[in-house]
């Protein structure tokens, strides 16, 4: 080390170490809940009360009482979610060596769904069994489950859709611009054709939601479509002898030579095929019943839907956004309660696929919300249980390397596509984009934690709001002469 270095840049080994053994989430780096820097003393260990080999119910006890607070503290996205889980569960108690929790972590990055989540049930699984993974996944998912349900009910049955009040209206802005900080996350990490590809995805999706002539819910084809494209192309490239993309393993827990762990998982292959031949049985019933056979019933509508979007999402829960703004807008909502219900999700704890409790509360209530959110979390639990057999073989696949590059890098694509589409939907005017440019600031400069960010948005648009101090309500397009006059038929 040489002596012209300054203090920041002077990291231990053990530092530089963690930041390679997880480099897409850098844990090393990462901040939790609070905003304080991860510590590793002997003082904060706690250490495993229940040895590996206890009774069951002993080991299902200490999921719980392991699981149930962490639930109401996970604020902050993906990244602070791991960050969470591993002070939680190898810091503190022992449960993972560094390298089997990076190792679970890879499964969640090679499977659709939401990952921290994925990595919340696979950590149980390892733990407890099957039983102990879903009970890991109920605690992590109540809380935000519990209000987003109640605020979906509560939005619907009192507040007009048209008018929106002033205690609401700073909170679409300020959730639009957690969207833009998580696309530029995920985008500065893309080389240069996963920015081509990503580009080309974020297009056809900004497309189908601006044309005339193109169907909104052309989606649940397109989109899929340009993930298999995205796939097929990353797959050729890797065959090429001078590939123009680097296709190593994404993080070193896909490079592990030994499958204990998943030993001790206890899933034999044969179960895991089963439990995958479920999933895609269910995928494809629900959509001949819902679409092949026209169906009519609300339910088998929000499951089908939410079911077969969660089946397509790699890259993070923003990636959801347009896909679930294409199919409930407006057949179930309006955009303004879209929009609403995105910002109370961003400020609650636990993953942002919660929000379908919201979408499908506002719907149909209470049994709505519960449909939705088994319909869209389905998908990726079912397939953790399917792949954990698997993966020992699988994660050494360079074709699944190179396909799953593909994806993830159109994913992202989708969510540049989703900045776009909410920020032509939640700002109007003046007031609107300060609540943004205030909010974005203190996410991305200031690093400050979702809930807040939200809040301060929701304050400030309140203070501009007509009914307090009245500013910044001019919208742009149509004082200043912008707007297109609709067809004469639609006059």
């Amino acid at each position: 080390m040489t002596k012209d270095m300054s203090p920041q840049e002077e990291k231990t080994e053990e530092d530089v170490d963690r930041k390679n053994d997880v480099e897409d989430v850098e844990l090393a780096e990462t901040e939790d809940g609070s905003g304080d820097k991860l510590e590793e003393s002997d003082d904060k260990r706690i250490h495993m009360k229940v040895a590996a080999d206890a009774p069951w119910k002993d080991r299902m006890w200490e999921v719980f009482t392991t699981f149930w607070p962490l639930g109401f503290i996970a604020f902050g996205g993906p990244q602070a979610h791991v960050a969470i889980l591993r002070d939680h569960l190898v810091v503190q108690r022992d449960w993972l060596d560094e390298e089997q929790f990076t190792e679970l972590f890879a499964i969640g990055q090679g499977l659709p769904g939401p990952t921290s989540t994925q990595l919340v049930i696979s950590t149980a699984l390892s733990r407890a069994g099957p039983l102990g993974g879903l009970m890991a996944l109920l605690l992590w998912n109540l809380p935000g489950l519990v209000v987003l349900t109640l605020c979906g009910v509560l939005i619907d049955a009192y507040i007009d859709p048209n008018n929106p009040p002033w205690y609401l209206i700073g909170l679409p802005p300020a959730a639009i611009s957690l969207v833009f900080k998580a696309f530029y996350g995920f985008a500065s990490k893309l080389d240069t054709l996963g920015i081509i590809l990503a580009l080309f995805s974020s297009c056809v999706a900004v497309l189908i939601n601006n044309d005339d002539d193109i169907k909104a819910n052309s989606s649940q084809w397109v989109f899929p479509t340009c993930l298999a494209i995205g796939a097929l192309i990353t797959w050729v490239d890797s065959k090429r002898e001078k590939p123009f993309s680097n296709y190593g393993s994404p993080s070193k827990g896909w490079d592990r030579d030994t499958d204990e762990t998943f030993k001790r998982i206890g899933i034999p292959l044969w179960v895991g095929a089963i439990i995958f031949c479920v999933y895609l049985g269910v995928l494809v019933l629900a959509i001949v019943l819902a679409d092949v056979a026209k169906i009519e019933n609300e339910y088998l509508e929000i499951f089908e839907i939410m079911y077969r979007i969660g089946s397509i999402i790699f890259g993070g829960g923003q990636v959801v956004l347009p896909m679930l703004q294409d199919e409930v807008v407006p057949a179930w909502m309006t955009n303004s309660q879209f929009l609403q219900g995105l910002g109370i999700a961003q400020s609650m704890p636990g993953p942002l696929f919660n929000f379908s409790a919201y979408l499908g509360a506002v719907y149909q209530g209470v049994p709505g919300a519960l449909v939705a959110f088994v319909g869209l979390f389905g998908p990726g639990v079912i397939l953790i249980f399917a792949f954990c057999p698997f993966w020992a073989r699988l994660r050494h696949n360079q074709d699944f390397k190179a396909i799953l590059k593909g994806l993830n890098s159109t994913a992202i694509g989708l969510v540049g596509a989703a900045c776009i589409i909410l920020w032509e939907s939640a700002i109007s005017g003046s007031a609107d984009a300060i609540v943004f440019s205030i909010a974005f600031t203190l996410a991305v400069v200031f690093n400050v934690q979702a809930p807040l960010c939200i809040l301060v948005g929701g304050i400030v648009g309140a203070l501009m709001h007509p009914d307090a101090l009245d500013l910044g309500q001019r919208a742009y397009c149509v004082d200043s002469g912008f707007v297109i006059p609709p067809p004469e038929n639609e006059l």
